[in-house]
């Protein structure tokens, strides 16, 4: 028998001719690398390393709920190898084999799985491209011409041969980031754009201005070349961008892009250029920008960031400053008044007129008159007369009022205002220059820079700088803020900016801004209108026209301010009019959007608030309630659906969302006017309700 010691020297012998086998086997292996025909392949792998850049994911454009403006997202080009290349003959026999046997077999299963996946192209077309690639032998031959979603890469992957990996089937896909909007075109001009689709080089805009967050830092690789494929190494991963939270909501900015386009085709407006802007007036978020201009097709399209980058005479919006100014001087009160007869008066030298000028004129007006009626007359007599021979002055009061101050916007082309001073011996002044700067003209102004204005009036004499962007987030969390910027403590003093909110309103309730208001039915609306002849090239004729409507609301407790520019050619030509409407509508969309009460938050010990319950539909409401713990009430509700499909339903006093669901579940195409409650329909209840026929509802706030 062996000893115990016996058997582990035994042991231990073994496990030395086993180390001693291994050693030898990568001693062997390593003097065979280094010697010809395999030293010459390392070589050549070393030689065909290329380095290159790992792209960063660029961070997202959010708007203020947090849905993607603007977004990078992966697409694939597909493609099959149907060539083989391997040094290694035994292993490039074995893969050859493989394929043919494996495609030859699921052919048929592959071409109709791509044909599912991709309904643009049918499954014989697929045969055929993929038959087509086999007999030419290619490499990377594309089988699908245009880029894949992830989605439809990823269904690809679970199609028969497919499958496998790309070394044993040929099959991959190279990636692309694409960056997509979401919204099409909506606010297209100020989220900005990328040159081209896969290019990181920003164009304009918010992705231009904030290109150093969103971009993030690329990393770097480097490609080593194995068996005649390219395999990549790396070398410092990439950095994805930040995503922006900005202040656009979709929903006010697609309401207002809807408004004003449909202005912008209406037969007497002939309209070429429409700007619309809405923002909020505590804290000067912008909340929608429209920007539309008329392509050669007469349809419109976001081409330039007018409400930033365009000078404009403001034309009357500016006869609020001027009075203004004149008001805080202590120049002028409410009680001043002005004899604007015959309604066309000679001001040194050059002839100034009211636009009812052949009528005789208004006679005799007080201030809020002058501004309710906006009479040229009445306004430049005012600032001729009290700084006529100082206008120095006047330009000196609006300075301080913050007109002309330049915002400093994030965008890249932005306008900066011009308003002309007498002291500026580069320009010449002349006698008529303060008349006519004083109701809008010689002065050059971006839209946005009116609104900032007005929403300085609104915001108790605060003038806040407009802001695009709140703050800066990785992974969904806040890593940066963008406060609000106050430009200007107080604009006026206090009893000044009572006149002129009480003049605004006035302009609103009983002068030519009626249309921008809603009679005083729902909430009030002050602002001012603005009708300008339009100069390009120094030159006033041609008969082309900027009219403008600017405003906030409601009047009590301001909320939102809002501009509504119109560039339009030939008569007629209203401020009130024609952009007042557009105002109108905007406005009441907020405001009856912004009226959905709280009901937590109305809620209290003594009482409980039962919501008042319209026509829609009864599981819905039900859920409410259920959901506010008011389980053991009652409503009484008309369920919407009681007639049959075919027939059209009775939507009057319905919500816009529940009408539309409900007419749409019966083929029909809606058309809807205004917002709020249902209060028109143009196809009668109970009548056939024709697949694809379209129907037409008029809403209004409820009263």
């Amino acid at each position: 028998m062996q000893s115990k010691n016996d058997k582990a020297i035994e042991r231990y012998r073994f496990i030395l001719i086993v180390m001693l086998v291994g050693a030898l086997y990568i001693l062997g292996r390593t003097i065979y690398t280094m010697l010809p025909p395999e030293s010459d392949y390392w070589k050549e792998v070393g030689r065909n390393s290329k380095t290159a850049t790992i792209p960063a994911n660029r961070g997202n454009i959010l708007s203020c709920d947090r849905q993607v403006l603007s977004g990078t997202v992966p697409k694939y080009a597909l493609y099959m190898d149907f060539a083989v290349s391997d040094p290694d003959s035994v292993s490039k026999e074995k893969t050859i084999a493989f394929r043919d046997s494996a495609f030859r077999v699921d052919l048929d299963s592959i071409a109709e799985g791509l044909a599912r996946i991709f309904p643009d192209r049918d499954e014989k077309w697929f045969r055929e491209r993929l038959l087509q690639g086999k007999k030419r032998g290619k490499y990377s031959w594309r089988i699908y011409p245009k880029l894949a979603t992830y989605v439809q890469y990823r269904a690809c992957k679970e199609l028969p041969f497919l499958r496998e990996s790309m070394y044993r089937s040929g099959f991959h896909a190279d990636e692309m980031l694409l960056r997509l909007k979401p919204y099409g075109g909506l606010a297209s001009r100020t989220i900005g754009e990328l040159y081209n689709d896969t290019s990181s080089r920003p164009k304009c805009g918010l992705e231009l201005s904030f290109d150093s967050i969103l971009s993030g830092r690329p990393g770097s690789k480097h490609y080593i070349t194995m068996r005649n494929r390219k395999v990549p190494v790396v070398d410092s991963p990439a950095e994805n961008g930040h995503d922006l939270l900005t202040t656009i909501d979709i929903n006010i900015q697609d309401f207002a892009d809807r408004t004003l386009r449909s202005k912008l085709k209406e037969e007497l407006i002939n309209g070429e250029i429409g700007v619309a802007v809405v923002m909020e007036v505590k804290t000067g978020d912008v909340k929608a920008i429209v920007n539309l201009t008329r392509g050669q097709d007469g349809e419109y399209y976001e081409m330039k960031n007018n409400a930033v980058s365009d000078l404009w005479e403001p034309g009357s919006t500016f006869k609020t400053a001027s009075i203004m100014v004149a008001l805080e001087d202590g120049k002028i009160d409410l009680n001043k008044s002005v004899d604007c007869a015959p309604g066309i008066v000679n001001m040194h030298g050059r002839k100034m007129k009211d636009h009812n000028w052949h009528r005789g004129g208004y006679g005799v007006l007080k201030v809020e008159d002058i501004l309710g009626q906006s009479s040229n007359i009445g306004v430049s007599k005012i600032i001729d007369e009290a700084y006529g021979s100082n206008p120095a002055a006047f330009v000196d009061g609006l300075h301080r009022e913050g007109v002309g101050i330049p915002l400093d916007l994030p965008f890249v082309g932005k306008g900066e205002p011009r308003v002309p001073n007498p002291r500026d011996k580069e320009r010449y002044w002349s006698k008529p220059d303060l008349p006519w700067m004083s109701i809008g003209y010689v002065t050059m102004l971006p839209p946005i820079s009116t609104l900032t204005f007005y929403n300085a009036i609104a915001n108790g004499g605060k003038m806040v700088k407009p802001r695009f962007v709140k703050a800066e987030l990785k992974d969904g969390m806040v890593v940066r803020e963008f406060p609000t910027e106050v430009i200007k403590e107080r604009i006026c003093k206090p009893s000044t900016l009572r006149d002129i909110q009480y003049c605004l309103e006035h302009v609103v309730s009983g002068g030519l801004g009626r249309k921008a208001g809603n009679g005083g039915k729902y909430f009030k609306v002050s602002g001012k209108t603005g009708t300008a002849q339009f100069s390009e090239n120094g030159s006033y004729a041609g008969r082309k026209y900027m009219v403008s409507f600017c405003g906030y609301f409601p009047s009590d407790d301001p909320k939102y301010s809002c501009i509504v520019c119109i560039k339009k050619h030939g008569l007629p030509a209203s401020g009130g009019g024609q952009c007042g409407p557009v105002f109108s509508e905007i406005s009441q969309y907020i405001m009856s959007r912004d009226s959905m009460r709280n009901a937590v938050a109305a809620a209290d010990t003594n009482s409980v608030f039962v919501p008042e319950v319209t026509r829609g539909s009864r599981e819905r409401a039900e859920a409410i309630v259920e959901g506010m713990g008011l389980t053991d009430k009652q409503l009484n509700t008309e369920e919407a659906d009681s007639l049959p499909l075919n027939q059209v339903s009775d939507v009057l006093g319905m919500g816009v969302k529940d009408a539309v669901y409900t007419l749409q579940k019966r083929g029909l195409r809606v058309r809807i006017s205004g917002c709020g409650q249902i209060v028109k329909q143009d196809m009668a209840p109970g009548s056939p309700a024709t697949k694809g026929k379209t129907i037409t509802l008029t809403a209004a706030p409820k009263k």
